[in-house]
């Protein structure tokens, strides 16, 4: 949580029209003659490479194609198809390295197809319409619960009240949307577009939610494979870990993820406290938005520390670059020993390292940065409920998410793979098709 009794981490660095134009969506939506020229330099490859490397397996040239001829809502329909959170994934996925980066004009020119940008005009013109373009099946009598409305759990979630089961959505906050309501940076998903998305996703029907429901404090695993036909747990991770230094507990000194969550439920950015010299230790995600969050709310010097080189960041190159393009400054191969202050912190030192193979040794060379506000960034890991096999510090899952409970699937950032909303919501979709063969005797 962001501390406001440090004397540097203060409110109101920047007016609020400087707010609003540092955190304006950060890539414009095209419009319809933007949106043919970008169409326009698709090859619509055969055995298309930017459909292999799209977790949820999306026609891409089929979409871009109808894009192409003038049917944006037939191309959104080709995407919502595979991929029910298209939208939010147009918006946040890593395109970069996933369908752009395999795109073949990226490999001859350098400049890949828009396919971000291409997927969020589509699927934006079959959500500004009324109807939801799905309709339920034939009831079954069937009833699942589903622990998590992040991105795995709605996926899951949508796929089985379209296959006509009546599905029971477990959610410990008071709003759904799990980290795309509360962990990505605002100006990826902008105009309160998580909330509106999970809105339009339940007009398909047949889902309840019942917020402020946490597994093992209000709801038990063996309660839920009593009472319905299946249960899916889309739980996340939802312990952060800590930061085992010298004066970690300084005032001054929290977690990026809550302070990104803070951010983005805050009425008025103006409001939020940062520090004036911001530290965020890391190199993933969670620690880019961190910093270029800290920068766009007007701290003067933001830090990325991170441990080994640049080219071993969690984050993508292009985050990276956005970062520094933001005024934030990566330092690789430094690890924190301690956070130095009187009570609150004003200092961080921390040591180089070197990198042997995958050993990391420190040099016994450090350096002090001012630092008033220190945030770690440095993982989140899971407390898996008892009963269910774990693989390293997530769910044990094999093929389209079953657990060694014959009840329960899992899928997203608790189980194995990578922490991507697209990746949740391909195991949330995988799971519920395979959920319905075994309840329906269908399963192989």
């Amino acid at each position: 949580m962001t501390d406001t009794l440090t004397p540097g981490i203060v409110a109101g660095r920047l007016s609020a029209k400087e707010i609003a134009a540092n955190f304006a969506d950060l890539h414009a939506p095209l419009d319809p003659h933007e949106a043919a020229v970008a169409a326009d330099r698709c090859y619509f490859c055969y055995d298309a490479p930017c459909v292999t490397a799209c977790p949820t397996d999306i026609d891409i040239p089929l979409f871009i194609r109808q894009i192409a001829t003038g049917q944006a809502e037939a191309a959104g329909h080709t995407i919502f198809e595979q991929n029910i959170l298209g939208g939010m994934c147009a918006r946040v996925c890593p395109t970069e390295d996933l369908c752009e980066g395999a795109c073949v004009r990226e490999m001859a020119e350098g400049k890949p197809v828009e396919i971000g940008r291409l997927q969020r005009y589509a699927t934006d013109a079959v959500m500004a319409r009324q109807d939801h373009p799905f309709s339920r099946a034939a009831a079954t009598g069937k009833r699942i619960a589903v622990v998590g409305a992040g991105p795995a759990g709605l996926s899951c979630a949508h796929g089985l009240a379209r296959r006509g089961h009546d599905v029971v959505v477990y959610e410990a906050k008071a709003k759904p949307g799990g980290l795309n309501e509360f962990g990505i940076a605002a100006y990826k998903s902008t105009d309160d577009f998580a909330q509106a998305e999970v809105a339009w996703l339940m007009q398909i029907g047949g889902i309840e939610m019942r917020h402020g429901c946490a597994l093992g404090r209000d709801v038990a695993l063996a309660e839920l494979e009593a009472d319905y036909d299946a249960v899916f747990l889309g739980i996340g991770l939802g312990d952060v870990n800590a930061l085992d230094v010298a004066g970690a507990t300084r005032e001054g000194v929290g977690d990026a993820v809550g302070f990104i969550a803070d951010l983005r439920q805050a009425a008025d950015l103006t409001a939020l406290p940062v520090g004036r010299n911001v530290v965020v230790i890391g190199g993933g995600m969670t620690a880019i938005d961190a910093a270029v969050q800290s920068k766009l709310l007007g701290a003067e010097t933001v830090t990325v520390a991170y441990r080994r080189g640049q080219d071993r960041m969690g984050a993508s190159r292009y985050e990276q670059d956005l970062a520094t393009s933001k005024g934030v400054r990566i330092l690789c191969n430094v690890s924190p020993v301690a956070i130095h202050g009187n009570g609150a912190a004003v200092e961080i030192e921390l040591e180089y390292t070197r990198e042997a193979g995958t050993d990391l040794t420190g040099t016994g060379e450090t350096i002090r940065l001012p630092a008033d506000q220190v945030f770690r960034a440095i993982g989140q890991t899971l407390a898996p409920p008892d009963g269910i096999a774990r693989a390293g510090t997530k769910l044990s899952v094999s093929g389209p998410g079953r657990t060694t409970r014959d009840k329960v699937w899992a899928g997203g950032d608790c189980t194995p793979g990578d922490d991507l909303t697209v990746v949740a919501v391909a195991e949330g979709r995988d799971a519920a098709a395979d959920i319905h063969a075994v309840l329906m005797g269908d399963a192989g």
